[in-house]
């Protein structure tokens, strides 16, 4: 130990172990904050008198130290002056059965495991939550409860032994060789093959180190053993060239650190954000076998990762971005472009991509988002046009306006916006001959050819009011820019073949039409949250990259898609075909909310982006928690009473970690007013983000894309509410239509359900949406 005295800075490493945070963020508020000033403290000077830093007997490397008057952190020693922060325990469990504490280094995968066993056994015998029909009438309890008693003495026998219930248990197919060869950790190994149900084993995955719950969670959804070892054991443990597997050093910790999921803190704020965070941003930092493998893989062509809220697709995305940044040659250029369908997701991905790979990685990044990449590319074609942009729902309001003035009664103002926009746009539809030969599969309602000429004389006078007026839609830029992009695209093919009949490079400072050099913008292409974008936007980008392996690298889920964008990726040139792949595992979102969110989507198909249909087989959490509740009022008065008192209840949680997600700007008014009301301060999301940095964060759904809350609010979830009610005048003139609308208000509720973490509540007034029914029926979340 160096320095000079107590309180003076001794070069101290302390780390957070991968799962710390699931006893931390369980405590009260105030105990949280003792365990900031812990950190803080410790990092100066471990050996200070206040922490009475103990060995527990009978460890070598286990110690504990002085949280508070009640809490203990419980650290490995690691070397000298480096700390592993693997548990904060009520000081009344930390010297009873000392020989359930666990730890060492994993000989298959090589990282550092801690796991108390009689945690793992209370966990795994958790008691039933009530069903949403039993919910008594307060509100959800507050999500810290209060310390701990001592713990009693562990059940000698959790199962049954008997022949027949062998033949119950989840994985009696395999020995415990087997496991272990997996990776799973030895300590656990006897309590895995005595499992016999599902939520058994959601308990055990919950407290396991998580390379052992995604091994379990795998071979109970029927991936075969040889496939698991493949895709989750192999790609962390490594294999020499003859094929034996890499021997681990298992008295060797600094070697084992490093292949451990572990954080790194190094200041007071560091430890503050990932404690906010809920789960320390894990899910936002590290990368499992699965996901890794999609990172490093090289790609002839474009390819595409889907998967489930919380599945980790961002992080998938942000780490493919720094490793295509790490095999850059040196230079100043951005040749990488990440980018997401709006302003906000683009702001949070610079954020999280600097906290990744740092000012070094960011410098060779172009993060926008499309529409801004596409109004970039129309301004240098024509600068200064002076045109106000608006957006699908501003021009919706253009097109009522329009059929007023005309007297058009035959078309409504959202089939005209749509057909315009999917069919005259989406096909960069230029004459009226043109549109009389356009596809229109998927429209649903069919038109003649006199239909099609009144149609399209309406969308000129459409486009002329718009022109008179100033304005231009995002959708007309998108596709003004796609259509730079691909004449662009064919003037550097066009050099090519000349260089190539030269057979010299010719003149490489050939200038195209807008000033800049010939030559794609990008090497490569990231997309994040895929789904909600135009084929204006996919024929932009596609030709904004050559066609070369590694071109384009796309992450999604079209079961949260929010916009009506119906997009075939392989006709716009996007070819994705043997190059797709699922993550089904969510590391956010606890089993108890997917399992309702699901439910939310029951008996409705989606498509994968490519001709196909996507689902959510195998998507499963390996976290555990409360269970959703439901609440109905009489009136939305009412309601707004239940939102408040339910925020009340939560008084232990962090106020920017709290949300309240409705149908419209009006009711998030409502709300914000409400709270406000009741001296709870909350702040509105907007196209913007929040409009302050304190508060009870407020929205409608669409504003609550990409982003995760400890505990949410769903209100509002009322029939004619969600779906609105004008989506039912789609279902007698116009079922393609109205069976998509449903699609979408399914979408959008399923965003705003997962963006809970610990804790969701869905309240409505009068009447409850008809999407609610699957978490209503009896016996639904059982």
């Amino acid at each position: 130990m160096t320095g000079t005295g107590p309180g003076t800075p001794t070069g101290v490493t302390l780390r957070l172990l991968d799962k710390a945070d699931k006893e931390i963020v369980k405590l009260d508020r105030a105990i949280v904050g003792a365990v900031y000033k812990f950190q803080h403290e410790f990092r100066k000077n471990p050996e200070a008198g206040g922490f009475d830093l103990k060995q527990l007997k009978g460890h070598d490397r286990l110690w504990s130290a002085r949280v508070n008057r009640e809490y203990r952190a419980l650290l490995l020693r690691l070397a000298g002056d480096d700390w592993l922060l693997v548990s904060v325990k009520h000081r009344g469990h930390v010297h009873r059965n000392l020989d359930r504490l666990t730890y060492g280094i994993n000989q298959v995968t090589g990282a550092i495991e801690y796991v108390d066993l009689q945690v793992v056994e209370e966990g795994v015998l958790r008691p039933t939550a009530p069903t949403a029909q039993a919910l008594p009438a307060e509100p959800a309890p507050a999500l810290s409860p209060a310390p701990p008693s001592p713990p009693a003495e562990p059940r000698p026998e959790t199962v049954p032994q008997s022949a027949a219930d062998d033949e119950a248990r989840l994985f009696s197919e395999f020995t415990a060789e087997q496991l272990a060869d997996l990776g799973v950790a030895e300590p656990l190994v006897p309590i895995v093959l005595k499992l016999t149900t599902d939520d058994e084993l959601l308990g055990l995955a919950e407290y396991a180190p998580r390379h052992t719950g995604e091994v379990l969670l795998r071979l109970r959804d029927g991936v075969p053993y040889d496939q698991v070892m493949e895709q989750v054991t192999d790609p962390l443990a490594g294999r020499r060239d003859d094929g034996a597997r890499k021997p681990v050093d298992t008295d060797d910790w600094q070697t084992a650190v490093e292949r451990s999921q572990t954080v790194v803190i190094t200041d007071d704020a560091s430890l503050q954000s990932i404690i906010e965070e809920g789960d320390f941003g894990r899910w936002k930092v590290f990368l499992h076998p699965t996901q890794e493998k999609l990172v490093h893989r090289a790609y002839s062509g474009p390819a595409r990762v889907s998967g489930g809220p919380g599945t980790g697709k961002t992080i998938v995305a942000l780490h493919r971005v720094k490793h295509l940044v790490d095999r850059l040659p040196p230079g100043h250029t951005k040749p990488v472009l990440l980018t997401t369908f709006n302003r906000n997701l683009a702001a949070d991905l610079r954020t999280r991509l600097m906290s990744l790979g740092g000012p070094k990685t960011l410098a060779r990044v172009d993060i926008t988002h499309v529409d801004q990449l596409a109004t970039r590319v129309v301004s240098e074609s024509a600068p200064g046009s002076g045109k106000r942009r608006i957006d699908d729902a501003q021009a919706l309001l253009e097109w009522r306006q329009l059929l007023l003035e005309t007297g058009e009664n035959r078309w409504d103002a959202e089939f005209l916006s749509d057909e315009w926009n999917q069919v005259i746009l989406g096909q960069a539809v230029a004459s009226r001959s043109e549109y009389f030969r356009a596809r229109r599969a998927g429209r649903g309602r069919s038109v003649t050819r006199p239909d099609r000429a009144e149609i399209w004389q309406l969308a000129e006078r459409f486009t002329q009011r718009l022109e008179v007026s100033g304005l231009e839609t995002y959708r007309q830029v998108a596709e003004r820019a796609a259509q730079l992009e691909i004449a662009r695209r064919h003037k550097i093919e066009e050099r090519r073949k000349r260089q190539e009949e030269n057979a010299g490079p010719g003149n490489i400072h050939a200038e195209s039409g807008t000033g800049a050099w010939l030559r794609h913008r990008y090497r490569h292409i990231v997309v994040d949250e895929a789904q909600d974008l135009s084929p204006a936007h996919w024929k932009m980008l596609r030709a904004m990259a050559p066609q070369e392996p590694d071109d384009l690298f796309l992450v999604g889920d079209t079961h949260q898609r929010i916009y009506d964008n119906q997009v075939t990726l392989g006709s716009l040139g996007v070819h994705i075909r043997g190059r797709s792949a699922r993550l089904t595992l969510s590391y956010r979102t606890t089993h108890e909310i997917l399992k309702s969110a699901t439910h939310l989507l029951d008996g409705t198909d989606y498509d994968d982006l490519d001709g196909g249909t996507d689902d959510l087989g195998g998507y499963r959490s390996v976290l555990h928690g409360m269970r959703p509740w439901l609440r109905g009022a009489e009136s939305w008065d009412d309601e707004l009473d239940l939102v408040a008192e339910q925020v009340r209840a939560w008084h232990h949680v962090a106020r920017e970690s709290v949300a309240v997600c409705v149908p419209t700007n009006d009711m998030a008014d409502d709300v914000v007013d409400r709270l406000a009301r009741r001296g709870i301060v909350a702040t509105k999301i907007t196209s913007d983000g929040p409009k302050g940095g304190e508060g009870v964060h407020v929205g409608t759904m669409y504003r609550f894309k990409g982003l995760e809350y400890r505990c949410m609010i769903i209100a509002g979830v009322s029939e004619g509410k969600v779906p609105r009610s004008s989506v039912d005048a789609w279902e007698s003139t116009d079922k393609t239509r109205h069976q998509r609308e449903l699609r979408r208000a399914r979408s959008l509720l399923f965003v705003a359900a997962t963006r809970a973490r610990d804790a969701l509540v869905i309240t409505w007034s009068g009447e409850p949406s008809r999407f609610l029914r699957p978490l209503r029926a009896p016996g639904a979340n059982g």
